[in-house]
């Protein structure tokens, strides 16, 4: 049934591509251009790309067909119920198959996701027609365990055709002691997924785990959490246990100093993708309400700083507080931080 729908997308979408043929080269010249637009304000000896988060007039866009990825990949993808790729995934994919090194800011929800686990999973595919040895050839960081798990999800949803060729293990967990991830480890899987924390951790043990020789894709997912979340002095040692000319992707929400310094440590000359925050206000049915109690008065200046920090609501904010003086309380606080803030009274 799924080479059939496979079959079938092929087909209408080989028609669609005769039907645009016959519009000429110049419409196709112009959506290219207003995908990807250079983008002035980063390092210019960087392969700067603008990527826009909307589809503007006609604008045609790269079906996952066209870009050559394995027909085991499609039909997984297919059966997500993914008619088309979105703007993160259209600009990333094709780079990332070509082996260049990835920066791209884009937010949770954007399919930042697909956009590496969709090339590396053809890639590994396709390395292995060529070699006998089994080892480990990707390493995936997140900053937490239930990032790690839903990535280690995400790459299992687009391996159901290809199971057998590649696997994937999430070594986060804290259920399992590190010799008992030895073992697992020891089979030498094509993918790892993990925290900084936990891959160092093997990597210093001996005779445990050598990427050096091996690893050839580095993913950095939620590159602003990791530093949030206290993992600096880790990517910092991280580095000393991996090639040097390792293909990077590194995904982040923002591009803040902080993830300028990792991308001096990984990235070798990257293409740099921003998508585009829509300008517009969102709809009102993607309104969303949290209560979350707090035991004590620090618990609610730590989590209001975490809000902040990591940039969970975006934009401008509005606090109500009850007293003028807890206005001026906050904005301290806040000011501690290095975040700005003004009292309305």
């Amino acid at each position: 049934m799924c080479a059939k729908a496979l079959k079938k997308q092929k087909n209408k979408e080989k028609k669609s591509e005769t039907q645009d043929k016959t519009d000429g080269s110049e419409s196709e010249e112009q959506a290219s251009e207003n995908l990807i637009e250079k983008d002035e304000s980063l390092d210019e000896t960087d392969n700067e790309s603008q990527l826009s988060e909307e589809n503007e007039g006609d604008e045609e866009v790269v079906s996952f067909t066209e870009m050559g990825i394995d027909d085991r990949i499609l039909l997984a993808v297919i059966e997500q119920g993914w008619a088309e790729p979105t703007p993160i995934q259209e600009a990333a994919i094709p780079l990332i198959l070509q082996g260049k090194d990835i920066l791209a800011k884009a937010r949770t929800g954007s399919g930042k996701t697909g956009a590496y686990a969709i090339p590396l999973l053809h890639k590994i595919l396709s390395m292995k027609k060529q070699r006998v040895k089994q080892m480990t050839t990707a390493l995936v960081l997140t900053p937490s365990r239930e990032l790690c798990s839903q990535a280690f999800k995400n790459f299992h949803e687009l391996m159901i055709y290809c199971q057998r060729e590649i696997s994937v293990i999430d070594i986060s967990s804290s259920q399992m002691t590190l010799q008992s991830q030895k073992q697992i480890l020891a089979t030498k899987p094509d993918i790892i997924v993990s925290t900084p924390t936990k891959i160092l951790a093997h990597l210093k043990e001996e005779n445990c785990l050598d990427l050096k020789s091996t690893l050839e894709l580095l993913v950095i997912d939620e590159a602003d959490l990791l530093l949030s979340f206290g993992y600096e002095e880790e990517m910092k040692s991280l580095v000393n246990y991996l090639p040097k000319n390792i293909q990077t992707i590194l995904l982040s929400a923002t591009l803040n100093e902080e993830v300028q310094a990792v991308k001096s440590l990984y990235l070798h000359n990257p293409a740099i993708l921003k998508l585009k925050d829509s300008a517009e206000l969102p709809d009102p049915v993607q309104l969303e309400q949290y209560q979350i109690s707090c035991n004590d008065e620090e618990d609610k200046f730590v989590l209001l700083y975490s809000i902040v920090k990591l940039q969970l609501v975006k934009g401008k904010s509005l606090i109500f507080v009850n007293t003028v003086n807890r206005c001026y309380k906050l904005k301290m606080f806040l000011e501690n931080f290095g975040i700005r803030s003004c009292v309305l009274n």
